[in-house]
């Protein structure tokens, strides 16, 4: 039977309004890449005035043909392909394959670490390197940013709005995106022609040789460090493969030509003016040179500063509400901690959630400080990304051989881009201490978190006693008594705890003793049903189902809730349903209630009673393993509580504690009390 949960349209059909929408959530990235990946290129190589012709030429031949390998072969064409009933993205594709290996968990995991400190990165790049085109811009005579402080200014403040914004919900300006996005994309498109219209002969970039001789080249003077800087035209690849469930695999198909080719045009434009500027002295004294926003008439500069602000904006927004996204998808996952998340806006699958906001605020600001010019931001930008793409490669091989059973195209995923990506992240990890290490400590950090609180699960797994867990067959005798005997009072009509889901079929009636403990012996609790309720994540993103055992009574109710990674778990509303459902099936008795105020109720109330489990000192494990478990209960403290984490923050909740022994438990009589004897 399913829950009466409206599921998410999936594969949303190929439309206009679609490939509108798909501009304005997808390409957000990758489309303000042009803003600062030949302004790297450029300053990697020592300024305008140290370019050739053949510098330029074999680096927009790298842009183009990095562009074209991994953004449309590797995740427009193959990537797409590899969805979870819809849902894209490094975590969507592991829960594909995880029952594949146990290892599987640890690209995964390393994957999603990094996508999310490059979404910390990202907004203050981006923003950052748009508002440094006003600087010394005069606008109606008078210069409103005249220095880099001034940009550290206005940047700051439009991140703090921006992100201050989000816990009110995005959805009206959002609906503005797509069109935005269309014009900024037509825009730099025209741009690009207008330059490229000038010397035709950049069209030989076309041709791969000019992107491999470069590579060797003395023009070059970083040689295949260059990458580093390249790789910056494809950031957003990853994005664009998490942020498919949102519009439709077929509307990135229907999108993302035009895009891509708005994308070139601008490169290759940028490439032409390079060219025909370079002995320009005026370039080539300029502080914070950057091409693209050279490469337009003056009188375009201020429109196309203000369109890049709101383009950067709209990219920070899509990383902003991506990174939402993956830390719940996470949490659902068993990789994080519990965290609260919030539903602001009527648009669904738009979510909120506080911890994270304000965590991306700070180091986003942060970030903006410590690096003070999008320059120096450049050389931490990318090297994050660049593990994610591996990680997914590896994934993509396994889901592509082991699932799919096509061996050629996997190993042609591992070896063809696992080997471009590896060379990428060598390139970019000579950043490392220009600023990659900044990435690398974020990541570390988020790496940690989800390291302990897997482990963690591991641990307590392999390390509690089989006798910890009994089969409700074997106390229906003392919960039917308990439930007639008049002489103790009523605790409540529904007693619900939440067990721990257990492995089908024998394990279906299996809850932890701990559980019947609280029933019968810490404090006998009577009631007319008691429910055990577990709640098993689906590796599918939507699934709304549930299974319900009786044992043959109509007191007794074993329930397993079957809820996709991205489902609310919100168990008090589920469980309403199910006892109206049962009811009407007459599957159990009515419940009608004397005194209330809702006419006819047949349901009568219910408490929960959340077990919370404290480190016991009798706990014998590995001191690392020990040390991890404290370390994830240190974690709980300021994580959300289950109470709210199961939609029960308006319902009876009692919340027992228990000690939590993992491991071999000492001995009990170690002390050993003697009575004294009293004198006379």
């Amino acid at each position: 039977m399913k829950l009466a949960t409206e599921k998410k349209t999936t594969q949303q059909k190929l439309s206009i309004a679609g490939m509108l929408i798909t501009m304005g959530v997808v390409y957000g990235d990758i489309g303000t890449s042009p803003l600062y990946v030949m302004k790297s290129i450029v300053e990697g190589n020592g300024g305008i005035r140290n370019i050739s012709q053949d510098f330029v030429v074999g680096s927009i031949s790298l842009v183009f043909w990095i562009l074209m390998l991994m953004t449309t072969v590797k995740y427009v064409l193959i990537a797409l392909r590899a969805d979870n009933n819809g849902e894209g993205g490094i975590f969507a594709l592991y829960t594909l394959i995880r029952k594949q290996a146990k290892w599987l968990v640890i690209p995964a995991i390393i994957g999603g670490a990094t996508l999310l400190a490059d979404g910390m990165l990202t907004p203050a790049v981006t923003v950052t390197t748009a508002i440094e085109g006003l600087k010394g811009l005069p606008i109606n005579g008078n210069i409103f940013v005249s220095n880099q402080r001034e940009v550290i200014i206005l940047t700051v403040t439009i991140l703090s709005v921006l992100f201050f914004i989000q816990k009110f919900g995005t959805d009206l300006i959002g609906k503005s995106f797509g069109p935005i996005m269309f014009i900024w994309f037509t825009f730099i498109g025209a741009i690009g022609v207008v330059n490229l219209m000038g010397d035709l002969t950049m069209l030989k970039a076309l041709n791969p040789y000019y992107a491999l001789h470069l590579l060797f080249s003395p023009e070059n003077k970083v040689g295949i460090l260059i990458l580093g800087s390249v790789f910056l035209a494809t950031t957003g690849a990853e994005a664009l493969y998490s942020d498919m469930g949102h519009v439709g695999r077929h509307n990135i198909y229907g999108s993302w030509p035009y895009i891509a080719a708005c994308l070139v045009l601008n490169y290759f434009g940028q490439g032409v003016w390079l060219l025909q500027h370079k002995e320009v002295a005026a370039y080539q004294n300029m502080a914070d040179f950057n091409p693209f926003f050279e490469a337009m008439p003056a009188q375009l500069k201020i429109p196309a500063i203000l369109l890049a602000t709101i383009a950067a904006i709209i990219a920070s927004q899509a990383l902003i509400s991506g990174s939402y996204t993956l830390v719940s998808e996470a949490i659902k996952l068993r990789l994080l901690p519990r965290i609260k998340v919030d539903y602001p806006a009527k648009l669904k699958g738009q979510l909120y959630i506080s911890i994270v906001n304000w965590i991306l605020w700070a180091v986003c600001l942060a970030v903006v400080f410590y690096f003070k010019n999008s320059a120096h931001m450049e050389a931490a930008y990318g090297l994050a990304i660049t593990i994610t793409m591996l990680m997914t490669t590896i994934l993509l091989f396994h889901y592509l051989g082991r699932r799919e059973k096509r061996w050629f195209l996997a190993y042609t995923v591992l070896l063809f881009f696992g080997a471009i990506e590896t060379i990428f992240f060598i390139a970019s990890a000579a950043k490392f201490m220009h600023g990659g290490y900044v990435t690398v400590l974020i990541a570390f950090v988020i790496l940690f978190i989800m390291f302990v609180w897997y482990r963690s699960n591991s641990i307590k797994e392999s390390n509690t006693f089989k006798s910890s867990t009994v089969s409700l067959l074997a106390y229906k005798r003392q919960l039917h008594d308990l439930r007639d005997e008049t002489s103790l009072p009523l605790y409540t009509t529904n007693l619900v705890y939440l067990s721990k889901p257990q492995a089908e079929p024998r394990g279906k009636n299996m809850v932890k003793k701990n559980i019947l403990y609280s029933i019968l012996d810490k404090r006998p609790k009577r009631a007319q049903v008691y429910w055990f309720v577990a709640v098993n994540v689906t590796d599918e993103p939507y699934t709304a189902e549930y299974t319900v055992d009786t044992l043959g009574t109509d007191y007794i109710v074993s329930v397993q809730l079957y809820l996709g990674f991205k489902m609310e778990q919100k168990v008090n509303i589920f469980i309403r349903q199910i006892i109206h459902e049962m009811i009407h099936n007459g599957e159990l008795p009515a419940q009608p209630q004397h005194y209330t105020t809702i006419p006819n109720r047949e349901v009568g109330d219910f408490s929960f009673v959340i077990i919370q489990e404290d480190l016991s000192p009798e706990t014998q494990i590995r001191a690392m393993d020990k040390g991890i478990v404290q370390m994830r209960l240190w974690l709980e403290k300021f994580t959300d509580t289950p109470v709210s984490w199961f939609g029960l923050e308006y319902s009876d909740v009692f919340v027992e504690r228990i000690p939590l022994v993992l491991g071999r438990q000492k001995a009990t009589n170690k002390y050993h009390l003697k009575r004294r004897q009293e004198e006379s």
